[in-house]
């Protein structure tokens, strides 16, 4: 059974960090393409960072571009996102995405980990 469970949400100060894990389980972690996807009350969710199976590659949206690094461990099937110079804007449910290519398979999702950030 796939698992994906997300960790290390919170409530942070403007300019502060925030660093989230994703846990997976029940599939060949080191051969998936993750991502991280987030959603504000009233919005869509929208796509923050991506990485391909071997890490290699990564994208961002422009909006964390500079401040966010996406990361993982094969060996300990763990994504991260390290976030640093928060914004009241990056205020979300942070989801974490997983797909056996970036354009076709079957798309796993976790069930989203909270952060605020406010004053």
């Amino acid at each position: 059974q796939v698992q994906l469970v997300e960790s290390g949400g919170g409530l942070v100060q403007p300019g502060g960090s925030l660093r989230l894990s994703c846990a997976a389980s029940g599939f060949t972690f080191s051969g998936y393409y993750m991502s991280w996807y987030r959603q504000a009350p009233g919005k869509e969710r929208e796509l923050v960072a991506a990485i391909t199976a071997t890490g290699g590659s990564t994208n961002y949206a422009d909006s964390v571009k500079g401040r966010f690094t996406i990361s993982r461990d094969n060996a300990k099937k763990t994504l991260y996102l390290q976030m640093n110079s928060l914004k009241p804007e990056d205020t979300a449910v942070y989801y974490c995405y997983a797909r056996v290519s970036s354009t076709w398979g079957i798309i796993y999702w976790g069930k989203g980990t909270l952060v605020t950030v406010s004053s």
